[in-house]
């Protein structure tokens, strides 16, 4: 019964050696496993602080480009208050210039036979002064010496 008792020691002390092996292998991989993942970590950290720095900078510009789209809405709202008041001082003009044609077309229609008179009368002094003018030139060129020696010689 002695040696079933060595023979089982023996069998726990091999058995126990397979687990540490086994556990000793393991524990190894565990360990390459684990050198990876902090080589993988670091590398992150470095890419990391990369991206935060280059997030920080993305937003600085982005806060300036803010900054720049805000004062340039802000004068493009002058320039457009300025057109809207040119607008509307155009829409009065045209409004002011209706009212003005309106008057002279109503005035033009109550005073249409004057004004048919005053056409006929200015025609009529134009040609006056037409021969006037005619009549004016014919005596500088000696006509008129010439029609008064026709009276005298009848």
């Amino acid at each position: 019964m002695e040696n079933l008792l060595y023979i089982a020691a023996i069998i726990a002390a091999v058995a126990f050696l397979v687990l540490c092996i086994s556990l000793a292998v393991t524990l190894f991989s565990v360990k390459k496993t684990l050198n990876n993942v902090a080589g993988t970590l670091e590398g992150l950290d470095t890419n990391l602080q990369n991206v935060t720095k280059e997030t920080a900078e993305l937003l600085h510009k982005t806060n300036e480009l803010a900054e720049d789209i805000q004062e340039k809405s802000e004068k493009l709202n002058t320039v457009v208050d300025a057109v809207k008041n040119v607008g509307t001082s155009v829409s009065g003009f045209n409004h002011s210039i209706q009212r003005l044609t309106s008057s002279v077309t109503s005035e033009v229609e109550k005073n249409e036979e004057k004004i048919a008179q005053v056409v006929q009368w200015s025609n009529v002094l134009l040609g006056i002064r037409d021969k006037w003018k005619e009549r004016k030139e014919l005596e500088q060129a000696g006509y008129h010496a010439f029609e008064h020696n026709k009276k005298t010689n009848l």
